[in-house]
């Protein structure tokens, strides 16, 4: 097992890694928010926080050696259900072809008042 860290993506906010590698080339990425990795600052709006999860779970990827067309399965938390349609515009620009299996969820609320996590 090895766990990965950069400083290009957001430093946990609590107590886990940002990602953990298996040995058998299995990758978990923790939930991440969008946070501004240099600042720790959320962006303003779900556009903004879409976006910057998906860089932030891009740089986790090329830390650990991989890219975002080996991720398989992903889980979107959303404080609001109707901010569905511009996150998903968000995420085929990311994925492009690429479409992992995917799960959406409503939530009450996520930590540090995020608008979405993935």
């Amino acid at each position: 097992m090895e766990l990965i860290y950069t400083d290009q993506a957001p430093k946990a906010v609590g107590p886990y890694s940002q990602a953990v590698k298996l040995s058998n080339g299995f990758l978990y990425i923790s939930g991440q928010l969008g946070f501004d990795p240099k600042t720790m600052v959320l962006g303003a709006d779900i556009q903004s926080q879409a976006s910057q999860v998906l860089t932030n779970i891009a740089a986790i990827l090329t830390a650990a050696n991989y890219h975002k067309n080996n991720v398989v399965k992903t889980t979107i938390l959303l404080k609001d259900i109707n901010d569905f349609s511009v996150v998903n515009e968000v995420y085929e620009a990311f994925f492009g072809s690429h479409k992992p299996a995917r799960s959406t969820f409503a939530v009450k609320d996520l930590p540090k008042s995020g608008l979405v996590e993935i």
